[in-house]
């Protein structure tokens, strides 16, 4: 080739690399980490990784599908299916109007949980079936086969049975109310239980901010949750959640969405609430124009795993192993089938004219849940992480023993994200850690050991995670501090008590009080004993504490589970301000606020308040003139309605938008001054 053409073809393959190579934000500064050991979140349960198994997949029962989930760290199976749970028979594996496949019944289910080294969770018939039937079921399964199968649901989405207009879930009870249910729930509970007393009752409840939540049937004294968590709370063991957010970008509302049903339950359940834990058996990203089955699907999977977990949720289960083709796009430059399983069903179109790949490939959202078992594992801690870096997310889990994990997803596209990592708490070692990574794409997660503990580039579209050892062993170091718990809450005080550590090889000094902020802690107090008095604290505030132990020579130990609390408002003060709700959608609610003057007259006055998230905002407002600027609110008098006096009382009421789990304002301020608020 003559040399101006060799150059000139030189400078083309240059170019066109360079347009196919991706970017890194030039001259930028790296993305920064925190990882604070000393913000503990939740235990990594030994449920943590799960998935649904449906009788209408032929190849539920088969080896290959057993052994691809093992692969993948999965760790509990739910059968018989979705809304087929509320059609199916097990005794006769049946499934009148839907299609039950060969080979899928309940004991070849067991097989594939066995050879799969997982736990079953079954989701007993309450549609077509009966209490006794669920029975008979128990006693197969735990008394009959010796399968020691801890956790039955009660029906699946039964608030989908037309209750509230929409009717997907068989249910042949003429009364369909949540109080129906509920009884049911307790008839259930008990006849189950009489055959096993160690299995786990679950029941059904609406996701905060998800259809049909908050929403208030005629003739039902509260919601779907209120009235089956008064009925039949001290019944059950567990409550159940669904989500499917339908967007990549709302891992985000998943702390608030599982405060509020903590918040429920404790409202509801009674006074041994607390013992209730919650399960989310049906989880997909639920997107197929985003990416079902490639790799931003991949992404959202995994960091809804991680952030579900690191919330409490002690099982995530993901729809479905096998599902089918659906609307075929291209995504990222790969095809996504639509399909909602982890493994490819080989399906094609009705027209035949595009095939998924061979049956068992895994889609990207199987090496997602592959990657998060590999980060987090049984035992393992949750500790809070942050990132200044919308497209880089951040999640970290302690170790026994004292290693640390930190999964980095990278959700942009062309740029590669180089980012720096500060640990707060926290000492690793010197040298390069071991890092797991899965890019778009790929079809398996490559190990390697290479950069630093503080540096590292992300590729786009990727998971990574870093497995690293601290700096200096952590033996005979003090254990963790038990559950704190939070007592004569005030609006500007607590008291938070705890059980004592155990001393490793020296004795315990003291306990330090650490509130977080995101992946940001400050230290609100410390002593001797096991119970503190925390004062300056903010009306209205929702706080999260950590306690840790330090020994004589300085160690620390791991941080106690966290410990959420919120302040009042005043006990008594110039003004009282109570919010109700009249009505609520499911986005949208109408609120009436009453305001009392307690102090001398007022001649004009101000109300105003924060919407406590991002997601909500005002539609309209009456009773005064309603102002909204970002997430502040304003409500001044209407001309000619501003005076009152010592006592007098005036309402003003608004409708408000939301896209997320709903917190309620609770902090109202008249001319200034916080007002007293009445219960929510």
């Amino acid at each position: 080739m003559p040399t101006t053409l060799l150059r000139a073809a030189s400078a083309l393959l240059l170019t066109l690399t360079a347009l196919n190579t991706p970017t890194a934000y030039a001259g930028a500064a790296p993305v920064e980490v925190t990882v604070n050991a000393r913000a503990a979140l939740a235990g990594v349960p030994e449920t943590g990784i799960g998935t649904n198994h449906a009788i209408w997949d032929t190849h539920l029962g088969s080896d290959e599908t057993a052994d691809l989930l093992k692969d993948a760290g999965v760790k509990l199976l739910r059968y018989p299916g979705g809304s087929y749970s509320d059609i199916y028979h097990w005794a006769d594996h049946t499934a009148p109007g839907g299609y039950v496949a060969p080979d899928t019944d309940f004991d070849t289910f067991m097989r594939g949980v066995r050879r799969t080294g997982a736990q079953a969770m079954v989701t007993a018939n309450y549609g077509t079936g009966t209490a006794e039937e669920a029975a008979a079921w128990v006693r197969h399964a735990n008394v009959t086969k010796d399968y020691g199968i801890t956790y039955w649901e009660i029906g699946n989405e039964i608030y989908g049975n037309g209750h509230y207009g929409a009717a997907w879930e068989a249910d042949d009870h003429p009364d369909k109310s949540p109080a129906e249910y509920a009884r049911h729930v307790v008839a259930y509970s008990d006849a189950m239980k009489a055959v096993d007393p160690d299995i786990k009752i679950g029941a059904v409840l609406t996701t905060p901010a998800n259809w049909p939540d908050a929403i208030v049937a005629e003739g039902d004294a509260g919601s779907w949750n209120e009235v089956v968590l008064s009925a039949a709370g001290s019944k059950i063991d567990f409550v159940v959640l669904h989500w499917y957010p339908g967007a990549l970008d709302r891992v985000g509302h998943v702390p608030d969405m599982i405060q509020l049903t903590r918040e429920q339950i404790a409202r509801n359940a009674g006074p041994d609430a607390g013992r209730i834990g919650i399960a989310m058996t049906e989880f997909n990203t639920g997107s197929s124009s985003n990416g079902t089955n490639t790799q931003p699907g991949a992404l959202a999977a995994a960091d809804s795993y991680a952030t579900l977990l690191a919330n409490g949720v002690f099982t995530v289960d993901w729809w479905n192993v096998h599902n089918g083709i659906g609307a075929v796009t291209e995504v990222e430059g790969h095809t996504d089938y639509g399909d909602f399983g982890l493994l490819s069903s080989a399906a094609c179109t009705s027209d035949g004219s595009v095939c998924e790949p061979p049956l068992n490939t895994p889609f990207a959202p199987y090496h997602a849940l592959r990657m998060t078992s590999a980060f987090a594992r049984p035992g393992d801690q949750f500790v809070s992480a942050a990132t200044d870096e919308p497209a880089v997310t951040a999640h970290a889990v302690r170790r026994p023993g004292g290693d640390l994990a930190v999964l980095l997803i990278n959700t942009s596209s062309g740029t590669s994200h180089p980012v720096t990592i500060d640990y707060e708490g926290y000492t690793p070692a010197a040298g390069p850690p071991t890092v797991l990574t899965h890019t778009n794409g790929a079809t398996s997660i490559t190990t390697t050991t290479t950069g630093s503990a503080t540096a590292q580039t992300l590729p786009p579209l990727s998971l990574t995670t870093l497995v690293l050892h601290p700096e200096t062993p952590e033996s005979g170091r003090p254990g963790a501090p038990g559950q704190p718990t939070a007592s004569a809450v005030t609006a500007t005080t607590a008291t938070i008590t705890w059980p004592r550590a155990t001393a490793g090889s020296r004795p315990i000094a003291k306990y330090e009080l650490h509130r977080r902020h995101g992946a940001v802690t400050e230290q609100l107090g410390e002593t001797g004993g096991t119970s503190f008095t925390v004062d300056n604290l903010e009306p209205g505030t929702r706080y999260t504490v950590n306690v840790i132990a330090r020994d004589s020579g300085g160690g620390l130990s791991w941080s106690s589970p966290p410990l959420t609390f919120t302040t009042t408002t005043p006990a008594t003060g110039s003004c009282t301000a109570r919010l109700s709700v009249q009505s609520d959608w499911a986005s949208g609610y109408v609120g009436a606020i009453d305001i009392t003057n307690n102090g001398a007259p007022v001649n004009g006055w101000t109300l105003t308040f924060s919407w406590p998230r991002s997601w909500q905002s005002l539609g309209s407002g009456w009773g005064g003139v309603w102002t909204e600027d970002g997430r502040e609110v304003k409500v001044v008098n209407e001309p000619g309605a501003g005076t009152l006096a010592t006592g007098a009382s005036t309402s003003i009421g608004f409708v408000g938008n939301y896209s997320g789990p709903n917190v309620l304002p609770s902090v109202f301020k008249l001319n200034g001054a916080v007002c007293t608020s009445g219960p929510l």
